[in-house]
Parts: C-alpha cells; structure tokens; sequence
C-alpha cells in the first residue's frame, strides 16, 4: 500500500469585497472545521483538510493541505463551489497555480437503478448499482444525483480551470441522503419525498415517481457530514431531514442518548427508528394544525431547546426560513457552533 504524501495547492480569489468574503467563508465552516480567524487570516481545518487563507492587496490569497492528490482536488472543488455562492451575482474570480485539468468531477460514477418502492405513501426509494461502494461506507452520508433526460446519450459534467463543475444545462442535478449502503452488492439507497404541489414543479420527486429499472443515473460524493462525534443528540427537523436522522440513529453507537422532533404530513408518514440506542421521538403532524399554525416544528423545538445541556450536540434540518430562525436562536442562546449542524434541505416557493 502506498503511502498517502502531502499535497499543496495555491490560489487566489478576487472579490467584490475581501473582509465580506473572508468573513462569510468562516461563518459557514465554523460548523464543519476548526476555525481561527484574525486580523485577515484565518485557518479552516479538518480531519481530511487544511485551508490557509490571507488577505492581500488584490484578493485573498488560498493555500489547500491535504493528504494525497484524489484528496487535493475534492477539496478545492468543494471549496471553489463554495466560494462562487457566496459570491453570488458580484464579480468575482478564482485561479490556481495549477489549473484543474478538465475531466470529470472528483466522485463521478455511473450508476444504474435497480430497485424503486415506497417506504410510505410520500416516501419512495430508488435503488442504485455503482461500480464502487466503498466511497459511501464512511460516515458522509449526502451524494449528488445527476439524471439526464431519457431516451438521450448523456452529457456529464466536466471540471473547469477555476475548479468548479461546469453542469450540462439539460442535467438534473439534486442532493439526497444516502439511506442505506449494501457493501455486498455494490449498491445505495435515496429515499426521495414525495411533495406534490399545484404548480410547483418538483423534478427530483418527478425522478424518483418515474425511475425505471436499468435507467442509467449517475452520481458523486459523498460529502456533506454524518453521525455527529457526541453522546447526546438532540435532532430536529420535517420529512426532508427523515432519511438522515434515521440513518444517524441506525449508526449510533449504544452509548449515545438520542432525542428527536420530527414534522411529517400524517401518521402515515411516520417511520420507525431503529438502532442499538433507543431514542424518543416527538411526532408532529402537519394535516392536524390549524389555519395560520406555520410555525410549529420552529416554535416546538425553540421550547425543547431550552431543555437541552450545553453539551448536548444539536442537529437540524429543514426548510430555509425554518433554519434561519433556529440558527439565529442557536446565537442567542450563545451556544458552541462545533457542537452543532443546522442546514437547510429545501426553500419554499415564494
């Protein structure tokens, strides 16, 4: 086996405004790395990762640590798209010492459906075959899911100098949970919610409605964390977050002292948790709130929190302008961002 050699890599961003920039990369890695952050520098550090950042006279200057090239070229994908976000519609530009050559995206595999059922009524899950399983055996747990349209020679995604994906314009592109892993037979689980709505288009669930067996997909990942390192968890969150919370507690470890409050539509869409540790799980349902009652997972889980040890690890996610308010209160209550994960995993249409 060979030994995994430290690899660097070198960058320069040029913003619209540095201090911003600088500012809201840090604000969003404080929940993912260790981050230290003064007078125009700051260090984000992993397990997997170190990113040096400097503020200069002409933008913000990036160095990337990791262990091995594979490593190397994940990372600055992740952190190229991350920075083109934040971004937004200003100006902005990134390069490299080394330009990123154009090939596929770091992750990219092909894969092919094998399996679709409904887990409950607005719960369906698709089942891929993929030629290696043992990216998705770690503890990330997201994936990204890329179909193209049917009956048409696919058009993958390819890497641009900057780092970033270039995306076929006609690429369904969407970010899921990975429920299940089957190492044996080379295979993952998607469990896609179901959430129709007049005039709302929903091509994800579209997908997952409509999957065939032997429709050809593929993917790439994982990325986007997994079972937080704690002894006591508290989750939170509606059907979207279903599918991690369960596979979070189906991991646990039997030391590990678990609690959730979960909004779902009905009783019918109720799953059970299962895993070596008990957990206590508070169902909300949806069809039974009254007229005007939008905010009650939101106000449900402000009133749990008050409950909840400093040392409890606090996981939510959901709809966009829900997470917004538990990330604010979280702030309020002054509590340590390393000890929780709030993200959102859809935004309602406005």
């Amino acid at each position: 086996m060979t030994d995994l050699q430290p690899t660097k890599l070198s960058g320069i961003a040029r913003p619209a405004d540095v201090g911003a920039m600088l500012a809201e990369i840090c604000e969003h890695f404080v929940e993912h790395s260790d981050v230290v952050h003064a007078d125009g520098v700051a260090t984000l550090k992993s397990e997997d990762w170190t990113i040096d950042i400097v503020t200069a006279e002409d933008g913000l200057q990036i160095e990337i640590s990791t262990l091995g090239e594979e490593a190397l070229a994940v990372t600055r994908t992740m952190f190229a798209e991350h920075l083109f976000y934040f971004a937004g519609d200003e100006p902005f530009s990134l390069e490299w010492s080394k330009p990123a050559a154009k090939v596929k995206p770091p992750g990219f595999q092909k894969a092919t459906v094998v399996g679709v059922k409904d887990v409950t009524p607005r719960m369906r899950r698709v089942t891929l075959s993929v030629a290696d399983v043992t990216p998705f055996l770690d503890r990330n747990m997201h994936v990204r899911l890329l179909v193209p349209p049917k009956d048409q020679t696919p058009v993958w995604p390819h890497l641009q100098e900057n780092g970033r994906i270039g995306w076929p314009d006609e690429l369904l592109v969407r970010i899921y949970t990975i429920r299940y892993v089957d190492a044996e037979a080379r295979q993952i689980s998607l469990d896609i919610l179901q959430h129709p709505a007049e005039g709302v288009a929903t091509p994800g669930a579209d997908f997952a409605r409509d999957a065939e067996i032997g429709q050809q997909v593929a993917i790439m990942g994982p990325g986007g964390g997994g079972l937080p390192d704690a002894q006591d968890i508290f989750f939170a969150g509606d059907e979207s977050a279903l599918p991690a919370i369960a596979r979070m507690v189906e991991e646990a470890p039997s030391s590990v002292t678990m609690r959730a409050i979960i909004e779902v539509e009905d009783a019918g869409e109720e799953q059970p948790l299962r895993g070596l540790s008990p957990v206590h799980v508070e169902w909300l349902h949806r069809s039974s709130y009254s007229v005007g009652d939008a905010y009650v997972l939101v106000d449900r889980v402000k009133t749990a929190l008050k409950d909840v040890e400093d040392e409890t690890f606090v996981w939510f996610a959901g709809e966009k302008a829900d997470v917004r308010t538990i990330k604010r209160h979280l702030a309020e209550k002054a509590r340590d961002r390393r000890r929780q994960y709030v993200a959102w995993y859809w935004e309602k249409e406005s």
